[in-house]
């Protein structure tokens, strides 16, 4: 328990600074070019959104104290008052910012390890974090969770030199290259401390990484929690294979000890304690059978 009450989410500005060109949906400075497209529906102050803002979400579960939805896209409803606000962290893992809207805004993090730090899926490439990353150790390995949020990675793996993972089941043209990839249910291990668990019902090969010291889950499409409600959801309309593999993928995460939930898309979740994590998943996959 001490070491979840330790658990921040503050990801260093330096790893994720707002993006310096498109998509760039926040900008920090009034004085800004973007400040003639600056939305109509943000309060006044320094930091808003812009109008090339895709709806992906991704600031709201970032800073939602900060930021809103409003006429069916992001607008700042209250601006930042503290340092708090404007950096949030997970202990030894980073959220890399610099979303790519070819994967549609879906969020990468890095995990530090001793053994090697992970990537998990592609950013959209800059120099700037780049070399962010590289002043944290790099990265010994890419886990990508499925096929859709591979965005740049080979200029990743090029910058990086960095080993790529993703399922047989999701390779395609654009990651026929990839160092490794999964075959068969798994699970894998990637050392100790992380293990590999196959999901499939979003895409075929979708896979979920388990960061055991942290009790933290990422899983890609796999699952995340609502804009609505505090309930889990499977966002069916994505989905490649049936409602039941799915659901039979939520069912392996039953026998997992973790508290985290960190999704591609949508708001993270931590529970109070595993009990509770289950019981949100019960809850889930009576929603989808009864």
């Amino acid at each position: 328990m001490a070491l979840m009450m330790s658990l921040r989410f503050a990801p260093p500005a330096s790893v994720a600074a707002p993006p310096p060109r498109r998509p760039r949906a926040v900008a920090s400075s009034a004085s800004s070019p973007a400040l003639q497209r600056r939305r109509p529906q943000n309060v006044p102050g320094d930091f808003f959104v812009d109008h090339r803002c895709i709806d992906c979400q991704t600031c709201r579960w970032m800073a939602s104290e900060v930021f809103k939805r409003v006429d069916g896209k992001a607008a700042v409803a209250a601006q930042p008052i503290s340092d708090e606000h404007r950096t949030k962290a997970l202990q030894g893992v980073y959220l890399c910012g610099y979303h790519s809207q070819d994967s549609y805004g879906a969020t990468s993090y890095l995990l530090t390890h001793p053994d090697g730090n992970i990537l998990v899926d592609s950013p959209r490439y800059t120099t700037k974090l780049a070399e962010n990353i590289e002043k944290l150790g790099g990265a010994r390995y890419m886990f990508l969770t499925h096929m859709d949020d591979v965005a740049d990675h080979r200029k990743w793996a090029e910058r990086l030199k960095c080993e790529r993972i993703i399922h047989s089941g999701d390779v395609e043209d654009v990651t026929a290259d990839v160092e490794w990839k999964l075959t068969g249910n798994g699970p894998w291990d990637i050392g100790a401390d992380f293990e590999l668990i196959h999901t499939p019902g979003h895409t075929e090969g979708s896979v979920c990484l388990f960061y055991k010291p942290v009790k933290a889950l990422f899983t890609g499409d796999h699952v995340a929690k609502s804009e609505e409600s505090d309930d889990l959801d499977l966002f069916l309309m994505y989905s490649k294979q049936s409602v039941g593999l799915q659901l039979d993928s939520m069912r392996k995460l039953l026998k997992l000890d973790f508290e985290w939930f960190l999704p591609g898309h949508g708001y993270r979740i931590h529970y109070k304690d595993v009990r509770a994590k289950d019981s949100a998943i019960e809850s889930l996959i009576a929603n989808y059978t009864s």
